[in-house]
């Protein structure tokens, strides 16, 4: 399986396929509105506004499983989202990333044959998909998206 196979739902509850992303770097991040690295939010906006003529696709994934600072319903999230950090990113339905519950998804970025396995710590984390879809590049919540150490690697990934 690679991660081109796997069915996400959006926001607002359609399916989508990743297959529809084959060409793109993306960056998929666990996200959540009651965290101390929710301004994040506003890095990954910039990068997405910044990057995304030249192929790249900010994924962002509702989480409740730390602190339960994700507590709201998807309406809410999307509200929260757009009202306070103008986010226009694609977001995806709320999903467990670790554990039994874990979305395949994440069981898939995070398992042994990921190259970064490992349970998520925390909110935040990032994972670079090359336009492959290769998982090549996995940065820890205290990262910030528009610091050096990400756009750096993001424009290596688009060339």
């Amino acid at each position: 399986m690679s991660f081109y196979d796997h069915r996400v739902r959006t926001l607002k509850g359609s399916e989508q396929n990743l297959s529809d992303f084959k060409g793109k770097v993306c960056l998929v991040v666990n996200v959540a509105s009651k965290c101390g690295f929710t301004p994040q939010y506003t890095g990954l906006e910039e990068i997405w506004k910044k990057y995304r003529d030249r192929g790249l696709v900010v994924l962002g994934f509702p989480c409740n499983q730390f602190g339960s600072q994700e507590p709201g319903t998807a309406d809410e999230i999307e509200s929260f989202c757009q009202l306070n950090y103008g986010v226009s990113f694609p977001l995806f339905e709320k999903i467990d990333v670790n554990g039994a519950t874990a979305h395949p998804l994440y069981a898939y970025l995070t398992g042994e044959g990921s190259g970064h396995p490992g349970e998520i710590k925390w909110n935040f984390e990032k994972f670079l998909i090359d336009r492959e879809g290769k998982p090549v590049r996995r940065f820890s919540s205290r990262i910030k998206p528009e610091g050096a150490e990400m756009t750096s690697a993001i424009e290596a990934l688009l060339g």
